[in-house]
């Protein structure tokens, strides 16, 4: 068997790094549309990404068609990268992408999940709840309660998604929760006001799948994700930044 030559052996080691740093790349743009400091319509440009997300340049122009392809960003002539502009044709197929993924998920989870696993899940929503029913006052204070509600609300979803056992539509559903989550930003996250009743809506839907209630869960879901479509499109943006009051703290869900 022939023995590779040095310089091949240079550029097959030599592709780790790069891909390394194009994932990092996009996980740190991901990261960046999370906290808000990239929004929906905004220009950029690519020395601009570079300092934002502490990459190189060339990681940065490696991520670019990957974030093309998802419809994340667009390339505008004379003015550089734009972040997805929201309207009301990305709010429709966003939330149907999102409702027909997650519809087959559940009928999947409902079935392949474990006893074990919904009930942590479930303890993890009532650990949320108990510690906003001890803070209902001041919800606007607790960051770290905001979000780590964050966290659990979204957690349930990639998971059930995650269960298919499907890199490809957990590709494609990762991506598109990014685009609901440039829809009016500032709509979608967990406010102090929103997170009681947004935990609630979980319960019922955990309570669902702990029952193996496969139609019922379907239907709270589908009725979870149509409260979040009509809230993102209706709520008054001032509403929204009163609920946080007298801080802001942009944590998506």
């Amino acid at each position: 068997m022939a023995v590779p030559s040095v310089s091949k052996r240079s550029d097959v080691l030599a592709i780790g790094p790069v891909v390394s740093q194009r994932v990092r790349a996009y996980q740190g743009f991901t990261q960046q549309i999370l906290s808000g400091a990239i929004r929906p319509g905004q220009f950029i440009s690519q020395r601009e990404l570079m300092t934002l997300l502490d990459m190189p340049l060339g990681a940065v122009r490696e991520m670019i068609p990957r974030l093309e392809a998802g419809g994340l960003i667009k390339t505008v002539p004379q003015r550089g990268l734009q972040i997805a502009h929201v309207d009301l044709k990305l709010i429709r197929n966003a939330f149907q992408v999102r409702s027909m993924i997650e519809r087959e998920a559940v009928l999947n989870f409902v079935r392949a999940a474990s006893d074990g696993e919904l009930d942590s899940i479930l303890a993890a929503h009532r650990d949320i709840l108990l510690r906003a029913s001890a803070r209902e006052a001041d919800l606007a204070l607790d960051h770290q309660l905001l979000d780590d509600a964050q966290a659990v609300d979204w957690g349930l979803h990639d998971r059930m998604v995650d269960a298919l056992g499907n890199e490809i539509v957990s590709e494609i559903y990762r991506v598109n929760s990014l685009r609901v989550r440039l829809i009016k930003l500032e709509q979608s996250v967990i406010t102090p006001a929103r997170l009681i009743p947004a935990m609630q809506e979980h319960l019922n839907f955990i309570a669902a799948l702990r029952q193996r209630n496969a139609q019922a869960a379907v239907e709270l879901l589908e009725q979870h994700i149509t409260s979040a479509r009509i809230r993102v499109m209706n709520a008054p943006l001032e509403q929204v930044r009163a609920e946080w009051l007298p801080n802001t703290h942009p944590t998506e869900g």
